[in-house]
């Protein structure tokens, strides 16, 4: 008798359950369409309702607005009202989460501090920054990326790729990848790697010229971060360089197409297998510079490009042999 009573309650509450749940569905439908055409519901942040846009019926009024009680005209005011911080980034040692204190020796109402408060800001701001890079590991991340972030800017890569060459380097530490190697070494390959990777490569000769070590060095460490981390890199294709190399010489969309056309047609007749792709995307562009009159200097296309002119020279002959033997084909 007392289990059947157990029983009859079990399933009394199981169906009361799918009734409350039927009921909280249904109530939810109702609340996105209009109680009396079923149309759908707009919400007006500006008066506070939320009205049918096919009858115009309010179905609430006074709405609660969650957001700010501040207004602002322009993004700078908006920035300093705002009471939030940047996002997290791993382009910072600690990612962006620690407090910084002002240069300015000022107060809130913007009054100059007294010679006193001013020694004492800075035995502050020295204790901060003592404190933020508590261990060795935090002191090379915060050295690495710093060196990540000046050599970004000196090539011109955007974040997306310096946040790549962050999480490389920050994998290789976690992975104690860096005894018995420099600090400046595993950054610059940390950022070639991440320039590779996001098809926006620099060659290992323009890496070298804002880095700190040396070329071999660089090339070194690059392949050994990559076979340790296994990350997965296409070999770099010479038009990748194209568009940099066209612009820097101020060259016309049709040159750089016609280049691109060459670096295809070569890649048909297999030529740039074993080549430099910096040498390969340099002839072209000066291949493409003569083929539409727009006439450019081997020492030009070699400086922008930083390599000899005996490279260009070479590969656009065998350029110009590769797109013959496209056409007779």
């Amino acid at each position: 008798m007392t289990e059947s009573v157990r029983s009859y309650d079990r399933n009394r509450s199981r169906a009361r359950a799918r009734e409350s749940e039927d009921e909280s569905t249904e109530s939810t439908e109702e609340s996105l369409h209009c109680p009396e055409c079923n149309g759908p519901l707009a919400t007006d942040t500006e008066h506070g309702e939320t009205v049918c846009e096919h009858c115009g019926l309010v179905v609430e009024e006074d709405e609660i607005d969650h957001g700010p009680e501040w207004r602002a005209f322009d993004s700078k005011e908006k920035d300093q009202k705002s009471r939030v911080g940047a996002p997290t980034t791993n382009m910072m040692h600690d990612k962006g989460l620690s407090t910084n204190i002002g240069w300015q020796n000022k107060d809130a109402y913007g009054n100059s501090l007294s010679s006193r408060q001013r020694e004492k800001m800075q035995r502050l701001r020295t204790w901060n920054e003592r404190f933020r890079t508590r261990d060795s590991k935090e002191r090379n991340l915060k050295q690495a990326l710093g060196e990540i972030d000046r050599m970004a800017s000196a090539l011109g890569l955007p974040d997306s790729v310096r946040e790549t060459a962050s999480v490389i380097y920050r994998r290789a530490l976690g992975e104690d990848l860096l005894p018995g190697r420099s600090i400046e070494g595993v950054s610059t390959a940390s950022l070639y790697a991440a320039a590779r990777q996001a098809g926006t490569p620099r060659s290992l000769d323009e890496t070298a010229a804002v880095s700190r070590v040396e070329k071999d060095e660089i090339a070194r460490t690059y392949r050994y971060i990559v076979r340790e981390l296994k990350l997965e890199i296409k070999p770099a294709d010479p038009e990748q360089y194209v568009p940099r190399f066209a612009s820097d010489l101020d060259l016309s969309d049709e040159s750089e197409r016609r280049a691109r056309q060459l670096l295809q047609n070569a890649k048909k007749q297999g030529v740039h297998s074993g080549k430099s792709p910096v040498g390969l995307a340099a002839a072209a562009v000066y291949a493409a510079s003569l083929l539409t009159n727009e006439k450019v200097t081997q020492s030009e296309v070699s400086d922008v490009a930083n390599i000899s002119e005996v490279t260009i020279r070479n590969r656009y002959h065998e350029l110009l042999e590769a797109e013959e033997q496209v056409q007779l084909g």
